[in-house]
């Protein structure tokens, strides 16, 4: 039987990875498929890096174009990653009718609806089990591992730069832009981290996650994102101290109002598993009715944990070759015209619980205005301490949990308590999140 023949574009980190692992596990991967699977051209504009790596049968070319409309490829993989050219050579791989693998969360996030359209008119695969967690199947668990279950709502550490940071930071009481010149110089964490920190990396993953969870059109502009560069090691002490670990989660929820989709620093209780996920590695917690909440852990990154993922969408589509499109998995594991129309909810309208710090004037009656103004807002308090300023005896810190309560009534009643006279700073509020039920 003849081979299939990919074209790869990119030979960078994952891309010189997946090259690795495909010709190191050639025979196990012939015996899944039945048949042998080429690399039959690489494009890249380091072509000298390329040929290094490549055997003497394979091509090699700057032009990444020439790949996409090659008639004798079967299989495109595309890792160049951004935006703008890896669009248009995934719509041109398309047109061309290849089918596409890409781990780019950045690109499907956005144009996501506009790339499966293309491909199911043009009755081909797009696979991306690679753009999610690196090396986790969280994509294949949700698109068909979980395919009985109603999903009732997604949790995850999905950025290991941010859950990196995070780690150092309570194991090591630094800094916040300390540890992240530590994660820079170990590589993980780009000279330009703000996709990483600020939360937008994870939010593309949320996005895509989303969207096969809820059979709903990817919806990346609503999302609301926050990131970790605000966190002191104050609170992320003191969380411990109430039982709580802080993790940068991705999280989306089906509930009366719509879809929850949203990316922020949480804090979770030390008893669940996910809060004890440390350094670079990645966890998604996804609730079903039928099944319960399952667990996903892995490496999110990295050159061979990602290969794995691409290599894995690769066997599947050398298995779904001859299928008739039809009686293929969808691409967001829904029917495209059954997708839904369910809203996204506005971030004022999540009803979640708070950690709150409060830094106040050591007198008589603080504590009584304060809960005044929160009971006023039909909001309870779940846990109450007092901590003494570290540097000035006449305030204090108070920290509280609030019991759950609606996103806009937080605003509206810490915009009050903050107008307080006997207020000596900025009040802290981080969201917080039991995933019990």
């Amino acid at each position: 039987m003849n081979p299939i023949n990919v074209g790869l574009l990119g030979i960078g980190t994952v891309g010189g990875g997946t090259y690795t692992v495909l010709k190191r596990n050639q025979e196990e991967i012939v015996r899944r498929v039945g048949r042998n699977i080429v690399i039959r051209i690489i494009a890249d504009r380091d072509t000298e890096k390329a040929r290094r790596l490549a055997d003497r049968d394979t091509t090699v070319t700057a032009d990444a174009f020439e790949v996409v409309s090659r008639p004798d490829i079967d299989i495109v993989i595309e890792l160049i990653g951004g935006q703008t050219i890896a669009k248009e050579l995934i719509l041109q791989a398309i047109a061309h009718g290849k089918h596409v693998i890409t781990a780019n969360k950045a690109l499907l996030a956005s144009h996501g609806s506009e790339i499966f359209a293309a491909a199911q008119q043009k009755g081909v695969i797009v696979a991306f089990e690679a753009a999610v967690a690196g090396g986790i199947p969280i994509i294949k668990a949700l698109r068909e591992g979980l395919a009985a279950n109603r999903i009732e709502w997604i949790a995850g550490i999905i950025n290991g730069t941010s859950n990196f940071i995070l780690s150092e930071m309570r194991e090591k009481g630094l800094a916040f832009d300390t540890v992240l010149a530590l994660a820079q110089k170990l590589g993980y964490a780009e000279a330009d981290p703000t996709y990483d920190i600020e939360g937008i990396d994870a939010a593309h993953k949320i996005t895509i996650m989303a969207a096969i969870a809820f059979g709903i059109p990817v919806s990346f502009n609503k999302v609301y994102i926050e990131g970790i560069t605000q966190l002191s090691n104050d609170d992320i002490r003191y969380a411990e101290e109430l039982g709580y670990r802080i993790k940068l989660l991705g999280i989306t929820k089906r509930v009366a109002k719509g879809i929850e989709l949203r990316v922020h620093p949480t804090l979770i209780p030390i008893k669940r598993l996910i809060a004890n996920v440390e350094g670079v590695m990645n966890a998604v917690v996804v609730k079903g009715d039928a099944v319960g909440p399952t667990l996903y852990y892995g490496a999110g990154a990295g050159a061979e944990p990602t290969a794995s993922s691409v290599i894995a969408d690769l066997v599947d589509v050398a298995r779904l070759l001859t299928a008739d499109p039809e009686h293929r998995v969808p691409y967001l594991a829904f029917l495209p015209e059954l997708l839904s129309n369910i809203p996204i909810v506005p971030m004022e309208e999540v009803e979640t619980a708070y950690y709150l710090r409060l830094q106040v004037m050591d007198q008589p009656g603080v504590l009584a205005d304060i809960t005044r103004i929160l009971a006023d807002s039909d909001i309870s308090i779940n846990a109450m301490v007092q901590k003494e300023h570290a540097e000035e005896e006449d305030k204090v810190n108070i920290i509280m949990l609030t019991h759950t309560t609606i996103e806009k009534n937080i605003i509206a009643a810490l915009d009050k308590i903050e107008k307080l006279p006997t207020m000596a700073g900025k009040i802290v509020r981080i969201r917080l999140e039991e995933l019990n039920k």
